[in-house]
């Protein structure tokens, strides 16, 4: 006999009690923990302002014990959630219909892979995924969203949903992935010897810049800076006419919940932070987020954003780091395109028709895409 599931939408992350988050959560991931969504929603960065509304959903049993949670958000725009569907909201605004709100299972502001649905060991997991699925289209449902999205789920996750009938489009990120290498210099004795000078050039101009670089932890980093801090995480937004969601303050509390798993990249001119390059990481990988800088420092970009991530994780023993979206610039340093995915539900049969087919299309073009671009990598031989 099947065990009754029962699916309740709870209206914050906080509202899930901190030992199911500890119980059911990845150890060591810093997204999904009782920390990172709570605290992006409290400081409003998950929050309605920038058109998320939390309905997250739990999947419990007949004695009330939590089997299942999978996050979902309600959007209200695209902003932060990196599926790229601007086109498809722009297609139903064309043909007359309307495509917000939408729901979202996915990290807001943070294009990772990861597992979605967070669920109990035991034989009863797929029956919990699948009741969890059906729960959130039900939702879909309700609240007449035009769809309902996974940003970026691993591949058990991804192959539950394309199982239940979602669509799955395709991407590319540049992803480092570690080898054998033990050290920096090791590592880079796997690139062509023009590659190699390139990347020993670039290092120079910022050795030789009289700027100090620096790792710190969130738990190293004094509250008080986080004023200063921020407006360089601030003004790459400025430059480019957009918005910075997250605070001050919303990093500060990451920091303080997150401790060693917040990893910053401080350059400084004296005792004065002028570049910051702003990670997360997991037992597993490093996690590049924001990057920002008050000057105009030669090189200084590839040093804060790319090599000493590479270096930190050679020296932590990670096995991948994810820079963030986009930057075919990061071929060059090592960063090999890998293709990741998204599922996607969508309740207009007509629409999921022309998007199915779209997607189809995309597929193949994406993975062509990764293919030629792999031929870029500086290697002579595998790191």
């Amino acid at each position: 006999m099947i065990p009754a599931i029962t699916i309740t939408p709870r209206h914050s992350a906080d509202a899930i009690p901190r030992d199911v988050w500890d119980r059911l959560c990845p150890p060591g991931n810093p997204f999904l923990n009782a920390d990172f969504l709570s605290i992006l929603e409290r400081h409003g960065a998950a929050g309605r302002e920038w058109g998320w509304v939390a309905r997250h959903l739990v999947a419990s049993n007949e004695r009330g014990e939590v089997l299942g949670v999978l996050p979902l958000y309600v959007r209200f725009n695209s902003h932060g959630d990196f599926i790229h569907d601007w086109s498809w909201a722009s297609a139903y605004q064309q043909l007359g219909r309307v495509y917000y709100p939408k729901l979202l299972s996915g990290l807001p502001h943070t294009p990772a892979t990861g597992p979605r649905f967070l669920l109990a060991g035991g034989p009863d997991r797929p029956k919990v995924r699948r009741a969890l699925i059906d729960g959130a289209r039900a939702l879909a449902t309700e609240y007449g969203a035009s769809s309902w999205h996974v940003a970026f789920p691993d591949e058990e996750d991804r192959q539950a949903l394309q199982g239940a009938g979602l669509l799955t489009s395709h991407n590319v990120q540049f992803h480092w992935l570690a080898g054998h290498c033990r050290d920096f210099d090791d590592y880079l004795a796997t690139f062509a010897a023009e590659k190699r000078r390139k990347v020993r050039a670039e290092r120079r101009r910022v050795s030789e810049s009289g700027l100090a670089i620096e790792v710190r932890h969130g738990n190293e980093v004094d509250p008080a800076e986080w004023p200063v801090l921020h407006a360089l995480y601030a003004s790459t937004f400025e430059k480019f006419n957009n918005h910075a969601v997250f605070s001050a303050a919303c990093f500060a509390d990451l920091a303080q919940a997150l401790g060693r798993r917040m990893v910053l990249f401080i350059a400084r001119d004296g005792r004065q932070p002028v570049a910051l390059s702003l990670c997360l990481r997991s037992n597993e990988a490093l996690y590049g987020r924001y990057w920002g800088c008050s000057g105009n420092y030669h090189s200084l970009h590839f040093e804060l954003c790319f090599y000493q991530g590479i270096a930190y994780c050679l020296h932590e023993g990670l096995q991948r780091f994810e820079p963030g979206a986009g930057g075919e610039h990061k071929i060059a340093r090592g960063f090999t395109p890998t293709l990741v995915h998204s599922s996607h539900w969508i309740a207009d049969p007509k629409m999921r028709q022309l998007i199915g087919r779209h997607l189809e299309q995309q597929g193949g073009a994406v993975t062509a895409y990764r293919d030629e671009a792999a031929d870029h990598l500086p290697f002579r031989c595998q790191p």
